[in-house]
């Protein structure tokens, strides 16, 4: 048995996917099934529940003990690689970061690249999702940091700020607020505009903004995707409230206008999470301290 084989299994078991199991590891599906398949015949044990016409990835008894005993095996392996590393001062090996789109696609490509510069044997595996699945996936390790807009405090977790974002307005071309350079939180009332989802992080930073205010917007459609919300204010859906490094593409191309809002508070935070009782790898460490540095 090789510890490759305890990977895929936990890794099996975190994303819930054979797809994604098998994607990660650059395996087929079929292959993943076969080497689930051998654990089971090589323990004598039953480590899946099948249920007929599903895939479902669900544990039997046997099948915790064995992930929870597997994972303690793969930390002890990496924590070995860590040490061996660490005798000949080389900073090498993969660090698993999770992020949201918007944090993701505008600002960790510099800092990826500019790691890589520094440390050509390490490599960062980058992976999007929402905030929800960031914060458990660090939680259950299937990644070792999370990136994430408005981290929030929660036990078992460390965060480590990084510079803040600036919240701006944008409008398509023509609209009225257009050519201004800023806007007051109490002229939007009234307004159309394109959301982020309830439960994305700005999405409830922004509401608190408008209840307080007493302002009251229109809502024209609702999106996860920051790309997407760009994209519907630059054919003329409304007005939206975005962090400002994602549209500053858009502002130099004029596909948008973006404009100032004028109160202070239209700040968001930004923060890298981690597992509070786990050591993070020397690779880690290097690519926290680099994300807390903010743009050179």
């Amino acid at each position: 048995m090789h510890i490759e084989t305890l990977k895929v299994f936990c890794d099996l078991v975190d994303l819930e996917s054979f797809s994604l199991a098998a994607e990660r590891n650059f395996i087929t599906q079929s292959a993943v099934s076969q080497q689930i398949r051998t654990l089971e015949e090589k323990f004598k044990r039953r480590l899946l529940e099948r249920i007929r016409g599903r895939r479902d990835v669900k544990l039997t008894p046997a099948g915790e003990v064995f992930y929870r005993e597997s994972k303690q095996v793969l930390d002890a392996y990496e924590h070995l690689n860590e040490s061996l590393r660490g005798v000949v001062g080389k900073i090498g090996g993969t660090v698993k970061v999770a992020t949201v789109y918007s944090v993701g696609l505008h600002e960790l490509p510099a800092k990826v690249r500019e790691f890589m510069t520094k440390f050509p044997a390490a490599k960062i595996d980058l992976e999007y999702s929402r905030t929800t699945r960031v914060v458990r996936d660090v939680l259950n390790g299937t990644v070792e940091l999370g990136v994430l807009a408005f981290p929030e405090p929660r036990r078992g977790l460390t965060i480590t700020p990084m510079p803040d974002n600036l919240l701006v307005l944008i409008a398509p071309p023509g609209h009225k607020f257009a050519s201004r350079k800023k806007v007051k939180v109490t002229e939007l009332d009234g307004e159309e505009f394109v959301h982020f989802e309830r439960d994305v992080p700005t999405r409830k930073a922004m509401d608190k903004i408008f209840k307080a205010n007493n302002v009251e917007v229109k809502k024209v459609a609702e999106f996860d995707n920051i790309e997407t919300i760009k994209r519907a204010v630059e054919v003329g859906f409304g007005l939206a409230i975005v962090p400002e490094p994602a549209v500053i593409e858009a502002r130099n191309a004029g596909t948008v206008s973006v404009i100032e809002l004028a109160e202070k508070y239209w700040i968001r935070s930004v923060g890298v999470i981690y597992r509070s009782d786990r050591a993070l790898s020397l690779a880690a460490k290097k690519f926290v301290e680099l994300l807390s540095q903010g743009n050179p």
